[in-house]
């Protein structure tokens, strides 16, 4: 594998809730050159087979490594239960690969003391059972509890976000029993960090809240540094790519980077 710092990051996500892990990266990493990819053709990915997410991670990926990207980076949690070996095998020594669901397990197994895990994500994260397997693995004395919260993604899509709308749906959710008397709740979906304060004070900021976005970008750092890959360039180019133009992937984007993110459209399924 020969790799320079130099070379950009590559990123991708079902649609706009990668940007929360995009955003990590600038803070944490902020020389590092990123290319992302927002499927918003085919999202929310939480609902489709495991076969298709696979393939559309595949095909993704492929279009990043062609970007000379340094680090494939699967900011997706759907993506990274059903698709994380697949797209190992597929880069090969071609370039590094991150996950966003391995860095959150180390973190609650050998960082905290909780005993009491709540998890939610999508239908396709919950029915993976990979964050209920790998974290029993890491730490078998934690009890998980795990429900799939799919409006979530649509809802914040959307643009329903600091509302009453998004309020009531995240108070129907996290009110059922499958989810009560926990100490942390995992977000195991990158969207999930948009309404990180609304689900704060639905627990009136007494459950820890484990954002994957922050762990995420200090794992990347790591692995960049083991590497001897930090990027020393000051004014990182970054680049938008989507499946399909959203309404509201502008508006959100701007939460995150401080200005108006350049979208282009590209279509690898022709």
């Amino acid at each position: 594998m020969s790799l320079h710092p130099e070379q950009p990051i590559g990123l991708f996500d079902s649609g706009l809730g990668g940007l929360t892990v995009a955003s990590a990266i600038s803070r944490i990493l902020p020389n590092e050159q990123m290319i992302y990819f927002g499927d918003t053709f085919h999202l929310p990915y939480g609902d489709k087979s495991a076969e298709s997410v696979k393939y559309y991670s595949e095909k993704i990926t492929e279009f990043l490594l062609k970007k000379n990207c340094k680090v494939i980076l699967v900011a997706c949690n759907t993506a990274s239960a059903n698709a994380y070996e697949d797209v190992r095998r597929l880069v090969g020594n071609q370039a590094l690969v991150l996950d966003v669901i391995n860095p959150v397990i180390a973190y609650v197994a050998e960082g905290s003391r909780f005993k009491k895990v709540g998890i939610i994500g999508t239908k396709g994260t919950v029915s993976s059972g990979t964050y209920q397997t790998r974290l029993a693995e890491k730490k078998q004395d934690v009890e998980v509890k795990s429900m799939p919260t799919p409006l979530f993604v649509p809802m914040i899509e959307e643009g329903f976000v600091y509302d009453d709308i998004s309020n009531a749906i995240i108070r129907s959710y996290l009110s059922r029993e499958e989810i009560k008397d926990i100490e942390a709740i995992i977000l195991g979906c990158t969207h999930y960090p948009i309404i990180k304060n609304q689900i704060s004070r639905y627990y009136d900021f007494k459950v820890q809240v484990i954002d994957s976005a922050h762990i995420v970008a200090e794992s990347l750092r790591e692995m960049l540094t083991e590497k001897s890959l930090l990027n020393s360039n000051k004014k990182p180019n970054h680049q938008f790519f989507v499946s399909d133009y959203t309404d509201y992937f502008k508006p959100i984007s701007r939460m995150f980077f401080e200005k108006e993110v350049k979208l282009k459209k590209v279509d690898l399924w022709r």
